[in-house]
């Protein structure tokens, strides 16, 4: 077992107008802490685009109740292509993001108020799924599908219902493989609930039947944010009755819907070298710290073994107040050595305005 893993830090999602998203997921999650805002070409990247080099706009936002934030990616200089059609529950990528709650009713009576969600924004009702908690799903009216969980760590305390990221649900065609990757990745970990059942998801008309395993890695006390970040639930879904479809097949990154789960290391070497014995390598390294506005870090990608995309960031530079030049520099510090929760919550000087 291994600690290089010390939680979510975001989860990737391709949009339109990159300012239009972030007031739009302030509002549904509570998103309102603005990290960076950052344009660039995005070189590194080129082999998950065509191998052309495109300008982008990355937004990085939190909520400080707990979990990973939103990085809210934009192309600027091509017109960012949707799926062919809507993303059933069980096709080969990150179907959504799991959001952490602390009451799911409040949650419940919250998004049935709201007019920035789809139409069918739920199952219509609470829904209780053995010993893997209590959801609800949330579609934005983009047509992205978040699962709302009842929370089993958190941070600090947010006015708002909803919480950070707290993990992902992601389809894949080989249950185990896919087990022994993520396991490799996360180190420590243990299986909540497997099984095989005949069930009627989000996106089904009718009941189906799925392989459904859900991997858990508890708060890591190891790294400047893993207690903020927290836990981290990653359910593996197969599909059983069909062919799954590839979320991005004929896509690239930075194309509409969640292009990468990002998860915040502190060893990146030791990480990398581990994953590289284990037949995972990286694709992507930055090598050094990568610049994002006035954040900065070393990051990296890595695939499953559906080619669903992981990114790995190990955090250099962390700002506080931009304009007065104030930031955590972990490299100076440590960066396995947590930071107080007082430090932290300096975070919260920084907001998404408007």
């Amino acid at each position: 077992m291994h600690d290089f893993i010390t939680g979510i830090q975001q989860v990737g999602i391709g949009v339109t107008d990159a300012e239009s998203a972030m007031h739009s997921y302030k509002k549904l999650f509570g998103m309102d802490i603005l990290i960076f805002d950052d344009v660039a070409d995005a070189k590194l990247m080129t082999q998950y685009t065509g191998d052309k080099l495109f300008k982008r706009r990355a937004i990085l936002t939190l909520n400080m109740t707990g979990g990973g934030g939103f990085e809210i990616w934009q192309f600027l200089n091509r017109t960012p292509k949707p799926p062919k059609k809507q993303s059933n529950y069980g096709d080969l990528g990150i179907f959504a993001p799991k959001i952490k709650c602390l009451d799911i009713q409040n949650a419940f009576d919250f998004y049935d108020k709201q007019t920035d969600l789809s139409p069918r924004w739920s199952n219509d009702q609470v829904a209780t799924n053995n010993n893997d908690g209590t959801s609800i799903w949330v579609r934005d009216k983009p047509g992205n599908q978040f699962q709302i969980v009842e929370a089993v760590d958190s941070f600090d305390k947010s006015s708002h219902v909803a919480g950070g990221v707290s993990g992902a649900v992601i389809g894949v065609s080989d249950m185990q493989a896919s087990i022994n990757f993520y396991g490799t990745l996360l180190g420590d970990y243990e299986i909540i609930s497997d099984r095989k059942e005949n069930y009627k998801s989000v996106t089904d008309n009718e009941a189906k039947n799925y392989h459904k395993v859900l991997l858990r890695k508890k708060v890591c006390n190891t790294g400047a944010f893993g207690k903020m970040l927290g836990g981290i639930d990653i359910e593996l879904v197969q599909a059983l009755d069909r062919t799954p479809n590839r979320i991005y097949e004929n896509r690239y990154w930075g194309d509409l819907g969640c292009i990468h789960l990002c998860l915040d290391v502190v060893d990146m070497d030791g990480l990398k070298n581990l994953m590289q014995k284990s037949s995972y390598p990286f694709t992507v390294d930055s090598n050094d710290s990568y610049a994002m506005e006035a954040s900065a870090g070393r990051f990296c990608y890595l695939e499953d073994p559906d080619g669903t995309l992981i990114e790995l960031v190990e955090t250099h530079k962390v700002p506080i107040l931009k304009k007065f030049g104030l930031f955590f520099n972990l490299k100076k510090r440590g960066i396995r050595k947590p930071l107080p929760k007082w430090m932290i919550q300096m975070l919260a000087l920084s907001k998404v305005k408007g």
